[in-house]
C-alpha cells in the first residue's frame, strides 16, 4: 500500500478521529490536539497540559479529550477546556484511548501501572463515562486496554489488550454495561494491538507498534491486508471524502523525553479497500 507522509515533526501522535471533514488527533507529548484539513492545513485546536490522548464528540459539537496524567476526561466547547469526569479513583495509572458511542457514552482505558517508570505490570479496568459525567467501571482486569471500536449496530465493543496480543469483544447492554467477554481475534506472531479502527465490512485495522505494521483483521483472527511502516505504528483512523483514506500515526520512539527532544513522529495517509464505519 503506497503511503504519503503528511506531517513528520510530531512529538507523539495518538487517538486519530475523522470528524467534520478533517482528521483530528492528539500530539500527546506536545500537549495539544491538532486538526488537519483535506487541503493539508494544520490547526492547533486546544492545549491539554496533562497530555491528551483519546478523542470523541458530543451531539452539540463539544469535543471530549482524555487527559492522561491527571486521569480526567475533559470537554472542549470550542473556547474553554472543562472537566467532564474525574477518573482517578477508577484507574490505576495514566488514561489513554477512548471510544464514544452513539448515546455519547465514553469508554476510557488506562495503563494500569507506571509503564515508563518500570513498575511491575498490572491489569487495568475499562471505565464508562455517561453524558452527564458520571462514571463507573464496566470491565475489569484487562491487559493494557488500548484502542477501541464500537460496531455499526452499536451492540459490540472491541478493545485491544496490548500486552495480551489480542482483540477482546463485549456485548453492550442497553444501560452501557459490558457483558459476554470473549476474544474477537488473536494477532499473529509478536504483533500487539495499539490504536484500531473499523471499516464497513466489519474488518478492524490494527496498528502493531513493535512489528512496525498495520493489518486488517476479521473476527476469528484472519489477516486480510497488511503493510509495513518505517516507524512504530501507533494508531489509525479511516476518513476522507469517500471514507477510504487510512490515516496512520507513527513514531520512532515511545519514551516521553525522547519524543519531546526529537519530534520526528509522523502522520501518514494511504488508501484502504473499504470505507470507515462504526464509532462516531
Amino acid at each position: 500500500m503506497e503511503t504519503t507522509i503528511i506531517l513528520d515533526t510530531l512529538c507523539f501522535g495518538e487517538g486519530p478521529r475523522w470528524h467534520d471533514g478533517a482528521i483530528y488527533f492528539s500530539d500527546m507529548h506536545a500537549e495539544k490536539v491538532l486538526r488537519v484539513a483535506a487541503d493539508g492545513s494544520v490547526t492547533d485546536v486546544v492545549h491539554v497540559p496533562n497530555l491528551p490522548s483519546g478523542l470523541g464528540w458530543l451531539p452539540n459539537g463539544d469535543m471530549l479529550v482524555v487527559s492522561m496524567t491527571d486521569r480526567k476526561l475533559m470537554r472542549f466547547d470550542g473556547t474553554t477546556l472543562h472537566e467532564h469526569a474525574d477518573l482517578s479513583a477508577m484507574t490505576g495509572w495514566d488514561c489513554n484511548d477512548m471510544v464514544v458511542d452513539a448515546r455519547s457514552r465514553a469508554y476510557v482505558g488506562n495503563f494500569g501501572y507506571d509503564l515508563h517508570g518500570g513498575a511491575e505490570a498490572m491489569t487495568a479496568d475499562l471505565v464508562c463515562v455517561e453524558p452527564d459525567g458520571s462514571a463507573r467501571i464496566v470491565a475489569e482486569e484487562l491487559n493494557f486496554p488500548n484502542g477501541a471500536i464500537i460496531t455499526q449496530d452499536g451492540k459490540t465493543l472491541v478493545v485491544g489488550e496490548s500486552f495480551a496480543g489480542h482483540l477482546t469483544a463485549f456485548d453492550i447492554e442497553p444501560n452501557g454495561d459490558l457483558s459476554n467477554r470473549r476474544i474477537w481475534a488473536d494477532l499473529p506472531g509478536e504483533s500487539l494491538p495499539d490504536g484500531i479502527c473499523l471499516d464497513v465490512e466489519g474488518g478492524i485495522w490494527v496498528c502493531s507498534p513493535y512489528t512496525r505494521e498495520v493489518m486488517r483483521v476479521v473476527e476469528g483472527g484472519e489477516v486480510t491486508h497488511k503493510f509495513a511502516t518505517e516507524q512504530l505504528a501507533i494508531a489509525c483512523a479511516l476518513g476522507g471524502e469517500d471514507g477510504k483514506a487510512l490515516y496512520v500515526l507513527t513514531s520512532e520512539v515511545t519514551d516521553p523525553e525522547e519524543c519531546q527532544a526529537k519530534p520526528t513522529a509522523r502522520l501518514l495517509k494511504t488508501t484502504a479497500p473499504f470505507a470507515g464505519a462504526g464509532s462516531p
